[in-house]
């Protein structure tokens, strides 16, 4: 197991990383999820050893590792530009740490062979970068960090360069790569899909400090903070303000009267008149041509966009005081409303997730 423990970093009074406390299981693929700036890739470095500390402890399997240099840990990188010497074949860029660590020629050979079979480069072990495509070189930096055979392989955001549909293929292989590798990948990206698809965990980050900690599922369904609820994205956003908290807590928008309920414990503290937000997934909240006796809360207003998105169609509806409120659904169901049409909006309250907005 990788522990990590009050790790810190600062850049002269900027503060890169703030007690940043995490436990990742061998095996896992574990991701750092966060947009550019918050600090996930210089934990990665931090791990990697290329970059140290303020403060803090990393340990592998009970031993603290974080004093040894980059060359002596049990990890191995990938980068996203995928630093490949240009002058050298991919059979020597997967062999140059092995040479460098003196082994012997033949069990090079061997290893690069099992390295190149792993990650489907037979066939190019004299080939030049240049003449490969952007996938093909991301597999070499792979096998390169996999010839060593470590623990851990570290990724900073190894797939930001590849077009769309490659992109998609090579998360397919790569995660495919990594259960049978039976190998902890610790992964950077800033993409929530992409996280969503490969990920054990997801670990997202915000200024230096960790949001939240938990499975796709779960981060997906149950956002445990502002910035999450944000983040992860895709919600109906609704402001309000609390005029009753109980089990289930009441506020106030634009003259509604809604409902929802709050994992915070920030907000169930903090009493009526609380200024709040409140988070919906389009895919909950259904348009309708009438109320329904639901207990569900519900909005009114006029159909102002219908867009086709393939499997699902999303439907935008502006209520009377400007605020848009969008679902997706089947695009026969979507076929059903016109713009301008005045329809009725609702959505479960136990899908509406309130957070405290701050004073």
């Amino acid at each position: 197991m990788l522990e990590i423990r009050s790790i810190q970093k600062s850049f002269g009074s900027q503060t890169a990383l703030d007690r940043i406390d995490l436990k990742i299981q061998e095996g896992e693929f574990f991701s750092l999820l966060g947009p550019s700036g918050c600090g996930k890739s210089t934990l990665l470095r931090i791990l990697a050893g290329l970059e140290d500390a303020t403060s803090g402890e990393i340990l592998w399997k009970g031993k603290r590792i974080d004093q040894l240099p980059a060359r002596e840990r049990p990890f191995n990188m990938v980068f996203q530009k995928y630093a490949l010497f240009p002058h050298l074949t991919v059979s020597d860029n997967i062999a140059f740490g092995l040479r460098l660590k003196k082994v012997d020629e033949r069990e090079i050979r061997e290893r690069v062979e099992e390295a190149m079979a792993l990650v489907n480069l037979v066939g190019f072990e004299q080939r030049f970068p240049e003449t490969l495509s952007g996938g093909q070189q991301q597999r070499v930096a792979l096998a390169r960090a996999l010839v060593n055979r470590p623990a851990c392989v570290l990724l900073d955001e190894p797939l930001g360069a590849l077009d769309q549909k490659l992109r998609e293929k090579m998360q397919a292989d790569l995660r495919l790569l990594q259960k049978r590798l039976g190998l902890t990948f610790i992964f950077v990206t800033h993409d929530q899909e992409e996280a969503m698809i490969l990920s054990d965990r997801v670990a997202v980050m915000n200024a230096g400090r960790l949001e939240q900690v938990s499975s796709p599922r779960d981060l997906f369904e149950n956002p445990q903070s502002l910035f999450s609820a944000r983040f992860v994205g895709g919600r109906n956003e609704i402001s309000g303000v609390s005029t009753k908290i109980d089990i289930g807590i009441q506020f106030e928008s634009s003259g509604y009267q809604l409902q929802g309920r709050s994992i915070c414990e920030d907000l169930n503290s903090k009493g009526q008149g609380s200024s709040v937000r409140a988070f919906i997934r389009p895919e909950q909240v259904r348009v309708m041509n009438q109320a329904s006796s639901h207990e569900t809360n519900r909005l009114v207003g006029e159909v102002f966009q219908i867009l086709f998105r393939g499997l699902r169609s999303e439907v935008a509806v502006r209520t009377l005081d400007g605020m848009i409120i969008r679902s997706l659904m089947d695009p026969s169901q979507a076929s059903e409303f016109q713009v301008g049409q005045v329809v009725s909006v609702e959505f479960p309250i136990s899908e509406t997730h309130l957070f405290w907005a701050g004073e």
